[in-house]
């Protein structure tokens, strides 16, 4: 088993949690915090052929469509608010120009970036998310290796909606971050903050943990530290706050706590009123220019 961090390479860490996979497989894993960069990251780490089972689920709605039922339909009517919010949020202060979405899923982002006039180019390895994205898109839909293939400082905007935490290679993706991205580009980062309310609250139960679809998780200032290293400036950070209510409605499933989606509600509301205050909201974007 390879006990090194995923971005510095130490083996010198702490455990700081025990868990399971509470979404699907209930096997047990624990987070490891590196002693030596601070980063946060999930043990034991599925290699690349077993990783795709952890998603094989109808209820991982981030890459259905049309699925029936009260809560996917309540999904789909929050994912057209936020996306608007994404939209504004990624593109604020910009001259429309050309964007890659890493990890688009079924192209949502893409769609609204392109009603918007952009240029767009996705990247997804689910295979059944691809194909919906390619239908509902005007985009160029690669895989994750193609990205080595196109040309230096292509992109105005790169985005990763909820997509670095789940990234294997976490260096070779920095890397390519900064190649892809223009002088005085824009890179939007949105990720889980286990240092907000929730979080805290729900301790190993907390939805946002994931695991091991989650392999990395971050930190403002470890976050900051990653994208410095490679000369990416990190400008101004914002929140998403819808996530604090789907993650909470989601932690309280797996307490199989009755009444989760309106415990949930409470909670989530709990965390975005308290982060008012302390600015550790349960999802946060992360905006960087490349110098």
């Amino acid at each position: 088993m390879n006990n090194k961090c995923p971005w510095c390479g130490s083996e010198k860490a702490q455990i700081n949690l025990w868990l399971k996979d509470e979404f699907l497989s209930k096997e047990d894993f624990h987070i490891c915090e590196c002693l030596n960069c601070g980063l946060s990251y999930t043990m034991p780490r599925p290699n690349k052929e077993k990783i795709g089972e952890y998603y094989k689920s109808e209820e991982y709605y981030s890459h259905q469509e049309n699925k029936k039922g009260f809560i996917p339909r309540l999904y789909e009517s929050v994912k057209k608010v936020n996306l608007k919010h994404k939209y504004k949020l990624a593109t604020q202060g910009l001259n429309i120009g050309k964007m890659l979405d890493i990890g688009c899923g079924v192209g949502d982002f893409l769609h609204t970036a392109e009603e918007h006039g952009w240029t767009c180019t996705g990247v997804e390895p689910s295979e059944d998310a691809k194909a919906i994205a390619k239908a509902k898109t005007k985009a160029n839909i690669i895989n994750s290796e193609d990205m080595e293939k196109i040309p230096d400082a292509t992109f105005d905007l790169i985005t990763m909606w909820h997509v670095l935490e789940h990234v294997d290679d976490l260096k070779w993706q920095i890397e390519q971050l900064h190649r892809l991205t223009k002088t005085k580009g824009r890179i939007v980062i949105a990720v889980p903050n286990y240092k907000s309310y929730d979080a805290q609250y729900y301790k190993e139960l907390w939805a946002a943990y994931d695991v091991p679809r989650h392999l990395s998780h971050f930190n403002k200032n470890v976050l900051t530290k990653i994208f410095k290293s490679k000369n990416l400036e990190l400008v101004r950070t914002d929140k998403l706050i819808w996530d604090a209510y789907y993650i909470s409605y989601m932690s309280e499933q797996y307490k199989q706590h009755k009444f989760p989606l309106l415990k949930g509600t409470f909670r989530g509301c709990i965390s975005n009123c308290k982060a008012r205050h302390t600015k550790e909201w349960s999802s946060m974007v992360y905006i960087f220019e490349k110098k």
